[in-house]
């Protein structure tokens, strides 16, 4: 196969979500617009992970090659008008989902993490269905619910939640900051 003209080569492998998208945005923000980024990552979310962030900010996901345990990336910088790094507006705090959990409201509560960070531990009753897997199966969740969208740190629920209001669903937030900081209950398969 030929080599894949690139303008930068961003190392991101050892690093786990979400500095894997902190160190892209760094690097995307030095390179001129058309410009190619390579990005090489070795944890196996970041293909959602950087796909779902390019999506969201107008950069171009042009592919994925896996080279042994190495992810290569790569990233097309967008032009001005066509970049748009948008958050969801939504947003609430984990103590607010435990107030949402406790009060006995049906809602439902949606972790976009993968499925291995899923099976460690989870908010009991949690549907998993990690950002990658979303677009194919949105149509397990209920539009009609509120819909209470985790991840590790905010960063793919925030994704998560623009895919699910840009498809029509009203009552999504993002938990912000998931499960990096949860204190209340979890479950695992583990166990």
């Amino acid at each position: 196969m030929e080599s894949i003209k690139t303008n930068l080569v961003l190392d991101a492998k050892g690093l786990a979500c979400p500095m894997p998208i902190v160190k892209t945005k760094k690097a995307i923000n030095n390179l001129d617009s058309g410009h190619v980024l390579e990005v090489q990552a070795t944890d196996k979310g970041s293909k959602a992970d950087l796909k779902a962030w390019a999506e969201s900010t107008g950069h171009q996901y042009l592919g994925t090659i896996e080279e042994g345990d190495v992810l290569k990336h790569y990233i097309r910088k967008a032009s001005g008008e066509e970049a748009k790094e948008q958050k969801h507006p939504n947003v609430i705090s984990n103590e607010d989902l435990e107030a949402a959990i406790s009060s006995g409201k049906d809602i439902v509560v949606l972790d976009v993490r993968e499925a291995a960070e899923y099976a460690f531990s989870h908010i009991p009753k949690a549907i998993s269905i990690p950002l990658g897997e979303l677009d194919e199966r949105m149509n397990e969740l209920n539009a009609d619910k509120e819909i209470y969208v985790v991840c590790r740190t905010g960063n793919r629920s925030d994704l998560a939640s623009q895919k699910l209001t840009d498809k029509g669903f009203k009552n999504v937030m993002n938990v912000v900051p998931g499960m990096s900081n949860w204190t209340g209950k979890t479950t695992s398969i583990t166990k």
